[in-house]
């Protein structure tokens, strides 16, 4: 029975360890990346970069013909990669969520209080003190949700940098944590950042919403009827003022996880793994090199005084760490969740820490909240100073901290 049930755990764990291992080095290639931008950002080529990101025009279907509306989609290249991009980013994290929840790491309460209590601290936090330097500005209210995220990637590729000193349970536990916290962003997208609304456009998403539910509720295992209904939401989604990247998350809820027909099937973790490394490797990285070009030409100190960077770096840097390990230390010494398995309080320190990496997360909500120029450069340097602070600190920690475990 013993050998059986090792066989059993390696047969799980290795799905498991090969998306970490793809995430981890997604996070490098992001990090890579993003400091690509912030390079050309301060050389001479900025101006090449912010012309070809807000300059250059992509156009899609067609305009009005003979009094017939058109199906025309004519965007900036930033707003293709903000929009279409990330959509299917989004249409993964919703693949990622339904997989746990259903039968992963989030499938029963034990395994799920402990990060979801976590994730909530570590949402709840920074988004205070946020709002607490910012509340004299009503405008400014409106970044409070930008610290507030995780960026998965990124804190699994510092994580994967200090090898075999972090166990798998506290991957496992980062995981959970972001992914949790994606789901959160989620919601907070669909209700604090869609502004105008525009009803005809909403009808066709709802149609498109109803023939999903049709399809799987009729058990179709091919693929293609839910990418095809989900292009028609993403599109009605766009038009209607709703941010488009929600219309990703909700296909993903309806594709199957399981095949009636042949149990050892599923098409969810098929599509799952056929687009982890596009979007590791490519939607990352490139949304990643679109937002991230910060320049620090006559940058002085009142910029970095701002009060909106300030409320991001500190979010990320004091409010992450503060409401994710305060709620980790309550669960775990309640008995009401067990340790993560070898791992100790310095590990969940870091962890804490690491999550404060809001990165391709912060800067996509930053980009819903403000849009002026001035603002959006606030946004980047707040998320990048906090992300960098907790990276490096997290990173340390881990690196020549204590791996034994010891009571506290």
């Amino acid at each position: 029975m013993k050998t059986k049930s090792k066989k059993q755990q390696t047969s799980l764990l290795t799905p498991l360890n090969q998306f970490l291992k793809l995430e981890a080095s997604g996070g490098i290639l992001l990090m890579c990346a993003a400091m690509v931008a912030v390079i050309i950002a301060n050389t001479p080529l900025h101006v090449y970069y912010e012309y070809i990101l807000e300059k250059v025009y992509l156009t899609i279907g067609f305009s009005s013909v003979d009094g017939f509306a058109g199906l025309e989609i004519s965007k900036p290249l930033l707003l293709w990669i903000n929009d279409g991009l990330m959509a299917i980013f989004f249409f993964l994290v919703g693949l990622e969520i339904k997989r746990e929840f259903m039968e992963g790491e989030l499938s029963s309460r034990d395994r799920a209080l402990l990060p979801a209590l976590a994730a909530l601290g570590g949402m709840v936090v920074p988004a205070l003190v946020y709002y607490y330097l910012n509340m004299g500005n009503p405008e400014l209210i409106r970044g409070w949700a930008i610290p507030a995220a995780t960026d998965i990637a990124f804190a699994l590729g510092i994580l994967a940098l200090v090898g075999s000193r972090a166990p798998v349970s506290l991957k496992i536990l980062l995981t959970a944590i972001a992914i949790i916290d994606d789901l959160g962003a989620i919601m907070i997208i669909a209700l604090f950042y869609t502004e105008t609304i525009k009803l005809i456009p909403l009808m066709f998403a709802g149609a498109a919403f109803l023939g999903l539910v049709a399809v799987n509720r009729s058990r179709v295992m091919n693929i293609a009827p839910y990418i095809l209904l989900g292009f028609v939401l993403w599109y009605a989604v766009l038009k209607s003022g709703v941010h488009a990247t929600l219309a990703g998350v909700i296909t993903a809820l309806f594709i199957p996880l399981r095949c009636d027909k042949d149990p050892k099937h599923s098409p969810l973790k098929h599509l799952e793994h056929g687009l982890h490394p596009w979007v590791a490797f490519m939607v990352l990285p490139v949304f990643a090199f679109a937002n991230a070009g910060v320049s620090f030409a006559g940058l002085t100190w009142a910029d970095v005084m701002n009060p909106v960077t300030l409320g991001i770096a500190k979010g990320l840097f004091f409010g992450k760490q503060i409401g994710i390990f305060l709620l980790l230390f309550v669960v775990i010494k309640l008995k009401l969740s067990p340790m993560p398995k070898n791992a100790n309080w310095w590990q969940l320190y870091a962890v804490s820490l690491l999550c404060g990496v809001g990165f391709t997360m912060s800067l996509f909500i930053g980009e819903l909240a403000f849009d002026t120029r001035d603002q959006a450069a606030a946004v980047r340097m707040g998320v990048i100073m906090g992300s960098l602070a907790s990276a490096l600190l997290g990173f340390l920690i881990l690196k020549y901290g204590p791996t034994k475990m010891r009571k506290v």
